[in-house]
């Protein structure tokens, strides 16, 4: 029998509930699991109705999910944003969906009077960028923007045609930006706060060959009217294709389109040496002055593969600082929780969600706290299998 949240332990000895996490699956499944600070516990577990749900946004404000459809095998089918209510103890009912172009690989709530008005969704297979307006109802987007691509890329099998990877905001709220794999661009896109609708800026091109996949903004530690200003930001991305992460600053001509200049390449490991064959990097996430990649198949801890950290300088630049285990194979996501204290890594191919401890001082991942394994078998056959995505619900 599955335990219920009551049935769990006060998180870290205290009075404090249980954190929550949510894991989305290519079985079909969205799995609710719970953290007592020693172990972790699947609550329960529940079919979306998508093909393959394959990431989840929190809205922590509006006690919400939303689950995007990586569903790509027919061309003729469409794919189906879901979205969730939030209730007590972390229970999940579902409120709304909309029909939306295949691929559904990220999506990001944006704009409105909180931030929180729209949600964009990148499509990898569709080569497409769409927005719908919040709640959500089964209508038609509300904009949706087309990639084109004029030849192929330096990596012809991955880079046949544009691929969207990931949809994310600044720091102002004024932009939303699209790394692209396939075209090897960062797509900029300026914000309509009230109407929800994108303007498109040009945009940034990376290396040939680079294959940007996730991206993730840093800025420095000042008060909050230079960071709304934006300036002082640098945005990192991981370039999935060249295995390397690269720093772009950031800047904001006054009444026009962000601009990025890129100012660094690095790769995941010591020395700036090569990734091993047959690795790629994952996701990318920043904490106060550390940043973090996941490096997938890389087998740097047999049979594991690895999570890299950089330490971030005050003019934004990155130095490489470790390479710790990831505690499973394929670590296509991870997470830090709010306090800082502790990551969640997906593996996807060895379908668990690990838990480590992480030292808030010198950022530092150290030893695991918690592991547990969350299975399912493929939707059917020729569609990704394994877990895809872990979050914290803070």
């Amino acid at each position: 029998m599955v335990p219920t949240q009551s049935l769990l332990l006060p998180l870290f000895g205290g009075t404090a509930a249980a954190a929550n996490l949510y894991a989305a699956h290519y079985s079909g499944t969205l799995n609710h699991l719970a953290f007592n600070g020693t172990s972790l516990t699947l609550v329960s577990s529940e079919k979306t109705g998508q093909t393959l749900p394959s990431w989840i946004t929190y809205d922590a404000a509006g006690k919400a999910l939303y689950v995007p459809d990586e569903n790509f095998l027919d061309p003729a089918s469409n794919a189906v944003l879901v979205s969730y209510s939030v209730g007590a103890n972390g229970a999940l009912t579902k409120k709304g969906n909309a029909t939306t172009p295949r691929g559904g690989v990220a999506t990001v709530l944006y704009g409105g009077k909180d931030g929180r008005g729209f949600i964009a969704n990148a499509h990898y297979e569709a080569a497409q960028v769409s927005t719908y307006k919040l709640p959500l109802s089964d209508s038609r987007p509300l904009q949706t923007l087309n990639y084109t691509l004029d030849g192929p890329g330096a990596v012809p099998d991955r880079q046949e045609a544009p691929h969207p990877h990931q949809v994310l905001v600044d720091p102002t709220g004024d932009f939303l930006l699209v790394p692209d794999l396939g075209s090897d661009k960062i797509h900029i896109n300026k914000i309509d706060k009230k109407t929800g609708k994108l303007t498109e800026c040009p945009p940034a091109k990376t290396f040939y060959g680079a294959g940007p996949r996730h991206a993730a903004f840093w800025s420095p530690s000042c008060s909050k009217s230079r960071v709304a200003s934006g300036k002082g930001t640098v945005l990192f991305v991981a370039n999935e294709l060249s295995n390397t992460v690269t720093g772009w600053t950031v800047s904001y001509p006054y009444g026009g389109c962000l601009e990025l200049t890129q100012t660094q390449i690095i790769t995941p490991y010591k020395g700036n040496s090569s990734a091993p064959a047959g690795a790629s990097l994952g996701e990318i996430r920043v904490q106060g002055n550390y940043l973090y990649t996941s490096n997938r198949a890389d087998q740097s801890f047999k049979p594991y593969d690895s999570l890299t950290q950089y330490n971030i300088a005050a003019n934004g630049s990155i130095a490489w600082a470790d390479l710790t285990s990831a505690y499973g194979l394929l670590p296509r996501s991870f997470e830090l929780n709010k306090a800082g204290n502790y990551v969640a890594i997906g593996g996807q191919t060895s379908d668990n969600v690990a838990i480590v401890k992480r030292d808030t001082r010198t950022g530092k991942l150290g030893p695991l706290a918690a592991n547990i394994t969350v299975t399912g078998p493929s939707s059917g056959e020729g569609n990704p299998i394994g877990l895809n995505t872990v979050i914290w619900a803070e």
